[in-house]
């Protein structure tokens, strides 16, 4: 017996059968129960922000960085584009490009032509022709290292009114504490706290975070981080949510600075201070 019950009306069952979160023969068992419920837990906070840009606009554009197999993509169109019926778009952008490829085709067996997949790096996606100058929406789900990074850079770039990530696997910025412990050991008792290589490396995912956040406000955005429960099976479930407000950017300019400097990150600072910040409030 089949329990499509708890599948939403008008949601594509060949998409969710694609993604496995249904069965070959359409039925649900608890591991698809999980996963429908992981990404209705996600659309619930990415819906709004949606709701918000249609009641002001004619159409809505999202792009989705480092899109893998666009899943998060695919999901946001069944669930909200769909029903649209007019312009609105939903661009993936992935580097390889098999993935491309097999989203692409898979669009198309769906019927859903507002989507777009480019094989692009960050750099070429900032540029391309093939994306509009400005976006409503940038989402990264699970960009590892600094594929987040990267689509801060796009999203900042594009002026988009909302990000949302899901940050992955960040060592970047564990290396430099790693690298740079030695010289701060003996004048700064806060390098306990990464003294220890688990700690270093659990102490850098969280500085991560906290800079990326520092960085999106000193770009004038309100920013929010909540835990997304009981995605994939991961330890890294933190949600950022970023909402461009214009708001002063002196002080978090000035706590990034700081902070890089306290913690011997000075190096990463082009990395976290991707344009030029307003100096002045």
């Amino acid at each position: 017996m089949s329990n499509t019950h708890e599948i939403r009306p008008g949601q594509s069952i060949e998409l969710l059968k694609e993604l496995h979160i249904l069965t070959r023969d359409g039925k649900m068992n608890q591991d698809s129960r999980r996963k429908l419920k992981q990404v209705y837990h996600l659309f619930q906070f990415i819906e709004p922000l949606l709701q918000e840009i249609k009641a002001e606009r004619d159409a809505v554009t999202l792009v989705d960085h480092g899109a893998g197999k666009s899943y998060l993509g695919f999901i946001l169109y069944d669930l909200f584009f769909k029903a649209l019926h007019d312009q609105s778009h939903i661009f993936g952008i992935e580097t390889r490009e098999e993935l491309v490829q097999s989203s692409q085709a898979l669009a198309a067996r769906l019927g859903f032509p507002g989507m777009s997949f480019l094989n692009l790096s960050v750099a070429d996606s900032i540029t391309s022709a093939a994306l509009p100058a400005t976006v409503d929406v940038v989402t990264a789900l699970h960009a590892c290292n600094t594929a987040t990074d990267d689509a801060i850079r796009f999203a900042l770039a594009k002026h988009a009114r909302h990000i949302v990530l899901v940050p992955c696997c960040q060592a970047e910025v564990a290396s430099v504490l790693r690298k740079n412990k030695g010289r701060l050991l003996a004048g700064n008792p806060l390098t306990e706290i990464w003294r220890h290589p688990l700690h270093t490396r659990e102490f850098g995912s969280q500085v991560t975070n906290v800079l990326r956040c520092l960085q999106l406000e000193a770009h004038g955005y309100q920013v929010s981080v909540t835990e997304l429960v009981g995605w994939e099976h991961s330890m890294k479930n933190e949600l950022i949510i970023a909402q461009f407000k214009d708001l002063p950017r002196r002080r978090p300019a000035e706590r990034l600075e700081n902070v890089l400097d306290t913690l011997g990150l000075e190096e990463m600072r082009e990395r976290f201070f991707t344009m030029p910040v307003q100096a002045v409030d």
